[in-house]
């Protein structure tokens, strides 16, 4: 483990963009080849999808492990596209953008899965829990029934037994 980043329950983007910025420079000075964090990603209340994406090198949605059909078509360019500055330079700026919203919106996934998690296991423990408690005023009323029966029979055998 080459570093250990402790979270609040609450993170910012600005917490999340330290361990970006971790990433993009061990990326950079070539200490690792690519980045891929592994994230349960949150589909619904019941589902939580185990995926794992590359952030770097950015690469397609399909290859990064999401579902391909959220790229948008890229349409072709009428003419020369002009670029002011430079495509090298935009990248350079945008690339480290979209690198931490990407690690924020997984640890918001992470986090939404994980809550969901513990309200499905809740309302199990709560949903079992009545039932127990269900079970056991059944069983206590018929052993209750049980001991009342078995005192009316005692009565009326001595009431027989004397008269």
């Amino acid at each position: 483990m080459i570093a250990d980043f402790p979270l609040k329950d609450h993170p910012t983007f600005l917490e999340t963009k330290t361990i970006s910025k971790f990433f993009i420079e061990r990326f950079l000075s070539g200490e690792v080849d690519k980045v891929t964090v592994l994230f349960p990603r949150f589909v619904n209340t019941l589902t939580q999808k185990p995926t794992a994406v590359t952030l770097l090198p950015i690469t397609s949605l399909e290859e990064a492990g999401l579902p391909g059909d959220l790229e948008p078509p890229i349409p072709e360019p009428a003419g020369d596209i002009i670029f002011e500055p430079s495509p090298e330079k935009i990248l350079e700026n945008i690339v480290p953008y979209y690198v931490h919203f990407e690690l924020f919106q997984m640890l918001l996934s992470t986090r939404a899965s994980e809550h969901s998690a513990r309200m499905v296991a809740m309302k199990s423990a709560t949903d079992n829990a009545k039932e127990i408690v269900k079970d056991l005023t059944l069983e206590y009323n018929k052993e209750r029934q049980a001991n009342i029966t078995k005192e009316l029979l005692e009565i009326t055998t001595a009431q027989l037994a004397l008269g």
